[in-house]
């Protein structure tokens, strides 16, 4: 069931496994929005009715909702919100999607990211938060003769001399916000936050690992990096030395536990240049586990986004997850 609903700060679109919950408290909004909000999401909330997650791949066969907010942060941004369902509150989890350098790439950018990996988490018992950024999908307007320019941001700049590490924490920064957005919303448990991120995203959750926020117990990331398959060329990494370079400054700082997932057929960034990273993380003092996974389909950056690779990738999440929340048990011991 699609509904609309107006909630202080921010418009819920949600799909759910059961019934709304009493109608008293809805209220119109202006018919601008709801026309606008229609179209928008017509073709988003046909596909969340229509879809579901691998039954075989999920953990633990609970029920989950399904909802598109309109998150009203510093830079107002979509989101896909998939938990389980109930009154929570529930631990976090933070999905962060790769970057589409051309605006017209970004402009195609689908509103939901990931479903069937959010799923696999909320399943687990997390509300999972998976953000469109800034100046994607229908926000993605940049018409400089027109002097009309969307608010895209986390660019790195040329690759003469590009810039890794501001790139990375713009997002993290995202992710900051969000965890207090949703702390304050009493939905979530503050000190019980989870972050994964794929590609740029990715590399924006190692920039988050580098400050060390105490609400976020462990971070996963899938295939990460920035600067892969300049001008299209596979293996063609923008400036790779300094991405190292990049990766140690953070791991120089890093101390939240992290998981690193890379595919032996990652063609943005191979296994010999991850590898490279890893090993510049750890020399600093970062605490990142590295795992290769066998090569996935005709190209393996895209893990995450086949609900064919969760048999795959879930295992090693899931004992990651589990080692993190045994250590935080023997640390309240």
């Amino acid at each position: 069931m699609i509904w609309i609903k107006y909630r202080r700060s921010h418009i819920l679109f949600a799909h759910t496994m059961m019934q709304p919950r009493s109608t008293r408290h809805k209220r119109p909004i202006c018919r601008i929005i709801v026309a606008a909000a229609s179209l928008f999401f017509s073709s988003a909330t046909s596909t969340l009715a229509g879809q579901s997650a691998d039954d075989s791949a999920s953990p633990t066969r609970i029920r989950i909702q399904e909802e598109i907010w309109v998150l009203p942060l510093p830079l107002p941004m979509f989101a896909y919100l998939v938990r389980p369902v109930g009154d929570g509150p529930f631990p976090l989890a933070i999905m962060n999607h790769g970057v589409a350098l051309d605006p017209i790439d970004r402009s195609f950018f689908p509103l939901v990211e990931f479903r069937d990996a959010a799923r696999w988490f909320a399943e687990r018992g997390y509300l999972v938060v998976a953000p469109v950024g800034s100046g994607y999908g229908a926000t993605a307007i940049d018409i400089p003769e027109r002097g009309i320019y969307g608010s895209f941001f986390s660019k790195i700049g040329r690759c003469a001399n590009p810039n890794f590490r501001d790139a990375g924490l713009a997002v993290a920064n995202v992710d900051l916000w969000i965890i207090d957005y949703f702390a304050a919303e009493k939905q979530v448990l503050s000190s019980d936050v989870i972050v994964i991120g794929q590609s740029a995203g990715g590399w924006a959750s190692i920039a988050l690992s580098s400050l060390n926020p105490p609400q976020v117990k462990a971070i996963i990331a899938f295939a990460a990096g920035r600067g892969g398959r300049v001008d299209g060329k596979p293996n063609n990494n923008c400036a790779p030395d300094k991405l190292v370079a990049a990766t140690a400054d953070f791991g120089r700082m890093s101390r939240t536990p992290m998981l690193w997932i890379y595919t032996a057929n990652d063609t943005f960034f191979s296994p010999a240049l991850s590898k490279r990273m890893h090993t510049a993380f750890s020399a600093g003092g970062g605490r990142a586990q590295y795992q290769l996974i066998p090569p996935f389909g005709a190209e393996g950056h895209f893990l995450i986004g086949s609900p064919d690779a969760i048999p795959i990738w879930s295992p090693i999440v899931s004992r990651f997850l589990d080692a993190q929340n045994e250590d935080g048990s023997e640390r309240k011991r």
